[in-house]
């Protein structure tokens, strides 16, 4: 099966050395020039309509939530693209076509700043990719690890919760 890359850039493109570099690593990458996406992008119906499509989404750096849209949804990330020191590419496909072999699994979860969660987190289990405060008093966060099931443990045992994994790379 042929999968088109697209990539999805929200900022102006002209004269953005970063939009111009992004390109050319997934040209290099794929062997094909994407098509760009300029609009706002809903990924579960983009994936939805373009079953092969595979989605270059930039997370700059200072972003925050980028991957809210991923939860519960049919998307995962499948790999990582380092752009620039300011720009990292995520690949994002759909979960019926997606091939995930990464180590790193994008880890997801509900968290009371009370609960002593990270007094018990190791660096060796997970580390912290981004961080959203919620206006009931707890943290949304997203966490990059090896080994889901000891995450899960730490998370249950300090009565969090777990919201999912949102792909590998």
């Amino acid at each position: 099966m042929t999968k088109f890359p697209i990539l999805y850039w929200p900022r102006k493109t002209t004269g953005d050395c970063e939009y111009q570099l992004a390109r050319k690593v997934i040209n290099n990458s794929t062997g094909v020039m994407p098509d760009v996406y300029l609009d706002d992008m809903d990924i579960s119906d983009f994936l939805s309509k373009n079953p092969n499509a595979v989605i270059y989404y930039p997370v700059f750096c200072g972003s925050t939530g980028w991957w809210g849209e991923l939860l519960g949804g049919d998307a995962v990330v499948c790999d990582k693209l380092i752009i620039s020191s300011e720009c990292q590419l995520m690949v994002i496909e759909s979960q019926q076509t997606a091939e995930c072999n990464g180590q790193n699994q994008l880890l997801a979860a509900e968290i009371s700043p009370a609960s002593g969660f990270f007094k018990k987190m190791n660096s060796s289990i997970a580390t912290v990719a981004d961080m959203l405060a919620t206006n009931t008093g707890t943290v949304l966060a997203l966490f990059s690890g090896r080994n889901q099931s000891q995450f899960v443990n730490i998370l249950e045992s300090t009565g969090n919760s777990y919201l999912g994994c949102i792909g590998r790379y």
